[in-house]
């Protein structure tokens, strides 16, 4: 070991060591860090998706709007953030789903992919996002607001109340045995719930939001007499938790392709 001497030696090693542990932090930056609010119906080893989770978690949504436009044409009016931080996920597994119809099996499938990539392909890091649009879009609504508009009239009278919204008995089973065919990986949880505790980003598309309040005021479903611009935005302002909204889902569809995400429908 050399002993330095000297003010100008002492001030070599001390910019030496700060240029190290710069480069170390940088470093450690690199990698995704465990999340603090890692759920437990995440695989043992997702460490990238319980890291975008927590940022996803933490990414501002905007829903006080008063009006909205037709086309979104500044960042401000979606979810930005949370957009690029989904753009912006490193590992290759990844698939996006172009969802459109409420009444078809579309949380199943999220679901089976999930646990084919997870436990028979070995990708613990995969991560499924729903491009919803059509009358897909209606179970991203909070009761309150399928109440006051009536949306059973958009979604079908299977649909009385938004039961895709809400947890399953399955929920409160045990996560550790995903074998079991009553449990939280299985049909019995097909829920947005349940899937966004296992990752799954659920995106709101703008257009579809702007065509349903069209759909209300034509079919005199507006008891506030609100405007086209005033109505979309309150149908944005009761989107549930967590939902990233877009300026569209066929336009954001190409950015997603673009980032990796293999298309599925």
């Amino acid at each position: 070991m050399r002993i330095v001497t000297g003010r100008r030696g002492a001030l070599q090693t001390f910019a030496l060591t700060m240029v190290t542990g710069a480069i170390g932090l940088a470093s450690a930056r690199a990698r995704p860090a465990p999340s603090a609010t890692e759920s437990a119906l995440t695989p043992p080893g997702a460490t990238h998706l319980d890291a975008l989770k927590s940022r996803l978690a933490q990414a501002p949504r905007r829903r006080d709007f008063k009006t909205v436009p037709m086309i979104l044409n500044q960042r401000d009016q979606w979810d930005h953030e949370a957009l690029t931080e989904v753009l912006s996920y490193r590992p290759v597994s990844k698939q996006v789903w172009d969802n459109t119809d409420i009444g078809s099996p579309w949380l199943n499938l999220m679901r089976n992919a999930l646990n084919s990539q997870i436990w028979s392909f070995k990708h613990p890091d995969f991560l499924a996002v729903s491009c919803t649009h059509g009358t897909a879009h209606l179970a991203l609504y909070d009761q309150a607001t399928w109440d006051k508009y009536q949306l059973t009239r958009l979604a079908g009278e299977k649909f009385k109340t938004n039961t895709l919204i809400v947890e399953q008995k399955a929920a409160a089973t045990d996560p550790a045995n995903y074998e079991d065919p009553a449990g939280p990986f299985s049909g019995a949880d097909n829920s947005i719930p349940a899937l966004m505790r296992r990752g799954v980003v659920f995106m709101s598309c703008h257009n579809a939001i702007w065509e349903q309040a069209a759909a209300l005021i034509k079919a005199e479903l507006n008891p506030d007499k609100l405007s086209h611009a005033a109505l979309a935005a309150e149908l944005t302002n009761h989107l549930v938790n967590g939902v990233v909204l877009i300026p569209g889902a066929v336009g954001t569809l190409p950015e997603l392709q673009q980032a990796g995400f293999h298309y599925a429908k």
